[in-house]
Parts: structure tokens; sequence; C-alpha cells
């Protein structure tokens, strides 16, 4: 990596943040996601085994090539709830200056209603590695080999 991230410039897009619902900031000197809230003028029933696209209210610019956002939904409302994202992981590429729109889905057995305002998922930023690819024939052997799901955990 070249550059530490150390700045990403946002855009409000929601008037109601930074007045209403607080700015994105980090619970903790630990935390590693800011939290993002549903950016809605009413609120979403999200039915079992149903997905919505929802506003964070935000955009985002992170302009450093050599990192990259992680949408991750919220621990709590996953195992409590079942509302995850509908695409497992989000990412926000650098380049990238669009609204951040948030995937959510119903995978529980209940409904689920989403007021406007609520923690609905979190950002992460991460560094990225492009490393360049080199085709092979075969690869070098290895203890695991080709072992796939499952195969370190099985006892011979």
């Amino acid at each position: 990596m070249t550059n530490a991230l150390e700045r990403v410039k946002i855009r409000i897009l929601d008037s109601r943040i930074g007045s209403s619902w607080p700015m994105p900031s980090y619970a903790t000197t630990g935390s590693a996601g800011l939290d993002l809230r549903a950016a809605i003028d009413t609120p979403i029933t999200l039915q079992p085994g149903e997905s919505d696209l929802v506003s964070s209210g935000m955009a985002f610019f992170i302009e450093n090539e050599d990192y990259c956002a992680k949408i991750l939904p919220r621990s709590g409302l996953g195992h409590k709830h079942g509302i995850v994202l509908g695409n497992g992981t989000g990412l926000v590429d650098a380049d990238y200056q669009g609204p951040l729109l948030i995937s959510l889905w119903n995978r529980g057995r209940n409904s689920f209603t989403v007021e406007p305002g609520d923690r609905i998922a979190q950002l992460v930023f991460v560094p990225i590695a492009r490393p360049a690819l080199t085709v092979v024939e075969a690869f070098a052997e290895s203890d695991r080999g080709e072992g796939g799901f499952g195969s370190t955990g099985v006892a011979s």
C-alpha cells in the first residue's frame, strides 16, 4: 500500500443525517465499522424471504485506490431477526461516488419492520491487494491439496 487511508469524502444526501440522526462515527476506539442508517421516509416491512434496497442517505468517495469499503450486516439484526444483506457483503470501490444503497433481506421466519433512522448495516474500510496473475499448468503440492469444504476438520 502506498498511502494510509486517513480521510474519506462523504456527501450527505438526507438532511436528517447530522441533525435528527447522528453523523456516522466509530462507537468505540476499537470499532471497525461505521453504522449505516435507513434513510427512509416511512417504515418498510420485510416479510420472510423478501428483500429491499434501502438508502443510507450518504455517498462516500474513497478516492485512494489501495482501499475499498465493505458493507456488512449488523450481527444483532442477523441473529435475532434474520435481517442480513441481500448480497452477503456489499463492496464499494474507491472510484464510486454514487449513493450508498443497502440490500436488506429477511431470511428469518417473521416479518420485520425497518423504521426511519434505524441502524441497518455497517461500513468497514479495508486495504486492497491486486496481485498479478500467473498462469501455470500445475501447483506445487501443499499439505491440503485440493481438499475442499470441511476437509481440514475430518479425521483420517
